[in-house]
């Protein structure tokens, strides 16, 4: 693992293989171990850039909740370190939050965009609401029954039943993170800001990829399919909101296809 200094946190990231630049940028409360099986699939044609994000994995969190301003600031500073002028993004949940942040800031250095299992728009006052008071529950409580909620709530029910090893795979990931980590990205989420308008500025090649049983609902995807000119949405079956961890094979799969037909940068 590389490491680098971004303002106040020390962050920890994986670069592995040759070709052109791909950033691969795992969900909360995982790491970039998400990306393991994905690895494999990509690396004998592109050069992967896999961070832990601030908070998550090894990365710090730093002072303070992690903002998607700082999430952004982190990104660039991995890819200034790793010289990247240009690169395929891929974001998954908060992956993608952060994504909407970086394209405004620095989007010269996106030649296209991968969204998957996120949304653009802000959160609601509810779920801002059940953000902050999870992020104080955490503190009081420890990790452990929001850690099941999670696992309980974001993969399929066919994983559940079929895949206990990815379940607890998912699991040892979220383990990692201490009860400041959580609160500090939860706090963070709470306040990111509504990408809805962002989304037609977007004039880049842009796959959107939902899973079928995803916890964001299917209209989210639709509405950032028909925001992106030119965007084209997947479904990927038997999924839920961790796909590229549940069904590795066809995200894979999906990602080589765009990629192929994406022009050389």
């Amino acid at each position: 693992m590389a490491s680098v200094r971004s303002n106040d946190a020390r962050l920890f990231y994986e670069v592995t293989g040759n070709g052109p630049s791909v950033v691969l940028l795992h969900p909360f409360p995982l790491n970039h171990s998400f990306w393991a099986a994905i690895v494999g699939q990509l690396s004998g044609r592109y050069r992967l850039i896999i961070p832990d994000l601030r908070a998550h994995g090894e990365s710090e969190l730093g002072d303070g909740p992690a903002t998607m301003r700082k999430l952004a600031d982190d990104l660039a500073r991995i890819c200034h370190e790793e010289k990247i002028g240009k690169a395929i993004f891929v974001g998954v949940s908060i992956g993608g939050y952060l994504l909407f942040e970086f394209w405004r800031r620095c989007r010269e250095q996106v030649a296209a965009l991968v969204l998957a299992n996120t949304r653009a728009g802000a959160e609601t006052p509810e779920s801002k609401a059940a953000r902050l008071e999870a992020a104080d529950r955490v503190l009081h409580e420890g990790t452990a029954g929001f850690i099941e909620e999670m696992l309980s709530k974001l993969l399929s029910q066919t994983t559940h039943s079929n895949r206990p090893d990815i379940v607890d795979a998912a699991r040892k990931m979220m383990d990692m993170m201490s009860p400041e980590d959580i609160a500090g990205v939860q706090r963070g989420i709470a306040e990111r800001p509504d990408s809805i308008p962002t989304l037609a500025t977007i004039n880049i090649p842009t796959l959107i990829l939902a899973g079928e049983e995803d916890s964001v609902p299917r209209g989210e995807f639709e509405l950032m399919q028909r925001c992106i000119a030119g965007s084209e949405l997947r479904v990927i079956p038997r999924t839920g909101h961790y796909a590229a961890l549940e069904r590795p094979d066809e995200f894979g799969a999906i990602l080589r296809e765009f990629f192929n037909h994406l022009p050389r940068f």
